[in-house]
């Protein structure tokens, strides 16, 4: 269960070497945190994330979970809980892609699509109505503030978010007074190796900063929060500006 303060003190990270996910997770066990299940493929990279937080004191378990195999979620998060009660579940897997090469290639398009969107639906879904199951939790998703409007620099991949945002509204309405809390996060440029080499956005952030804001956010129980906060009225004057305009912009 939450504690007094509303902090999370068992944690299930669905994409369990996002950069995002651990900051998450080091904050969280820096206040009351201490057991953590990191769910992503088997490989050398979930192991050494599993023993890094292990250092900081808590206890953590390594799940197998694919984005890409929804068949196999509810068994996948049903083993979790199966261990006890979860405070919180952290939707933190996706792919950026690459749009030049995407265009041109429908199957890698479609494969951005399954792992932000659909990949992401299922799991969602699986882990709100175990969350609900039990009474209580929070289930954040970490959107992108690029589902915002679609532009023509990374359109597939922001309209992948757009869907996983419009989808997390959505389920939030629908578990309101269940004792479950929805949230969405939705970061701007993050400063991580999936945007390492691309040119950095205005008001671009850090791993920490989206860990600190989400952790804001669980105390609060917010339902959307934007990082950094001032991008929810630069994101509302870019949503309302002129089609002929906002083609443009050198978005």
């Amino acid at each position: 269960m939450k504690d007094a303060f509303g902090a999370p003190q068992s944690l299930l990270v669905l994409g369990g070497t996002s950069e995002i996910g651990l900051a998450t997770a080091r904050r969280l066990i820096g206040r009351r945190t201490r057991t953590v299940f990191l769910a992503g493929r088997p490989s050398p990279q979930l192991d050494a994330a599993a023993q890094s937080l292990r250092r900081l004191g808590a206890t953590v378990t390594t799940v197998d979970f694919d984005a890409l195999d929804p068949a196999s979620h509810e068994v996948a998060l049903g083993k979790v809980f199966a261990e006890g009660d979860i405070d919180m579940v952290l939707l933190a897997f996706g792919v950026l892609g690459d749009q030049a090469r995407d265009e041109q290639d429908p199957l890698a398009a479609v494969h951005v699509a399954q792992v932000n969107y659909t990949g992401a639906v299922s799991a969602a879904l699986v882990g709100a109505t175990a969350l609900q199951v039990q009474g209580h939790g929070s289930l954040v998703v970490l959107s992108s503030v690029a589902g915002e409007r679609a532009r023509r620099a990374n359109f597939i991949y922001g309209s992948s978010k757009a869907g996983l945002d419009a989808f997390c509204q959505g389920l939030a309405d629908a578990m309101h007074g269940s004792g479950v809390h929805v949230m969405t996060v939705r970061p701007g440029f993050v400063h991580t190796r999936m945007t390492e080499g691309l040119e950095p956005a205005p008001l671009s952030t850090t791993a920490d900063e989206v860990a600190a804001a989400i952790e804001l956010g669980l105390r609060r129980r917010s339902t959307t929060i934007w990082v950094p906060g001032t991008l929810r009225a630069v994101m509302s004057a870019i949503r309302h500006l002129p089609r002929p305009l906002f083609r443009r912009l050198p978005l």
